[in-house]
């Protein structure tokens, strides 16, 4: 079974049409766009790519889109009900894709180890050849623990790592506690303000990013730069760390409810206009919003133009 979860790998947006629906022709050619410039894969449909507000049969469309367009493609498994997310991956197998991102069940009894449990096994069993990770976040409201993680792994060896996306402290454990006991368990670093914590001090082996989607060519040097870092490169971590700091306010968006409205409107002010709409009509960022974005994305541009000149 192949590893898909190395490298950089942005979690796609779904653009919209002036009628608020998927513009999945906009989706593929920027899936295509990303892995062109040097993304390892994309993932989608993750919380970036609205899963809530799409339809099972809108969120399976895309996925088969990026797949017919041969984009490695990692499918997010978000659902509600159990059976839905079960349907996702024996389609994400079914259409050749690459990779499961599993997501807790939420809502109905999110907070039972012995639902997730049967949540993950469900999940793991429709797609046994698919490479699959386990998405930790709070906002889903479990945390996946070595025991559990490990439980599942013994019955379903598709379950190669995590994503952490609960911030320094959950890398570190996840560090410490689960792949630390088993070289061949990966760990993707799944908040942008964690980069250079999750390879250097962690031991991830790449990343899922949200800003890389606007930034894609800045986010893959700080990736290489943690990369050689992780490996004890004084002046590529001394360089990461300044790259990571300069993105800090752009990157802490990730870590908002108001994700996805930020970065969409970073993509629009890079020119792809098709990000400009939300499936919501009511779903947009405040004046103050705006102005503040505009001008963290302004000042990072002037400072890696004078950074990238000086070294």
């Amino acid at each position: 079974m192949s590893n898909i979860f190395i490298g950089t790998i942005p979690a796609l947006m779904t653009p919209c049409t002036a009628e608020r629906k998927p513009d999945f022709d906009a989706l593929v050619r920027k899936g295509k766009e990303l892995i062109e410039i040097g993304m390892s894969a994309v993932v989608y449909c993750g919380s970036m790519g609205d899963w809530p507000l799409l339809t099972e049969a809108e969120r399976q469309e895309g996925v088969a889109r990026l797949v017919a367009a041969g984009v490695p493609t990692i499918v997010g498994t978000g659902a509600v009900n159990s059976r839905e997310a079960v349907a996702h991956a024996a389609h994400a197998a079914k259409v050749g894709a690459h990779g499961l991102m599993v997501i807790p069940r939420v809502l109905s009894r999110g907070a039972s180890p012995a639902a997730q449990e049967a949540h993950f096994s469900a999940i793991l069993a429709a797609a046994p050849n698919l490479p699959a990770v386990i998405y930790n976040s709070p906002y889903y409201g479990f945390a996946t623990r070595a025991e559990l993680f490990f439980k599942l792994r013994r019955q379903y060896p598709n379950l190669v790592g995590f994503k952490e996306f609960g911030g320094a402290a959950d890398m570190r454990y996840a560090a410490e506690h689960i792949t630390s006991q088993d070289d061949s368990v990966i760990l993707m670093a799944g908040v942008d303000t964690q980069v250079v914590h999750g390879f250097v001090n962690c031991g991830a082996t790449g990343a899922i990013t949200g800003i890389g989607n606007a930034l894609p060519r800045e986010v893959l040097q700080l990736v290489e730069l943690s990369r050689q870092a992780a490996k004890g490169d004084a002046v590529a971590r001394r360089r990461a760390w300044e790259l990571s700091e300069a993105l800090n306010v752009l990157s802490s968006f990730d870590e908002g409810t108001d994700l996805v409205l930020y970065y969409k409107h970073l993509m629009v002010l890079n020119g792809d206009q098709e990000y400009r709409l939300h499936f919501n009509e009511s779903d947009a960022l405040s004046d103050a919003q705006r102005h503040y974005a505009e001008t963290q994305y302004r000042l990072f541009r002037q400072w890696y133009a004078n950074w990238s000149a000086a070294a």
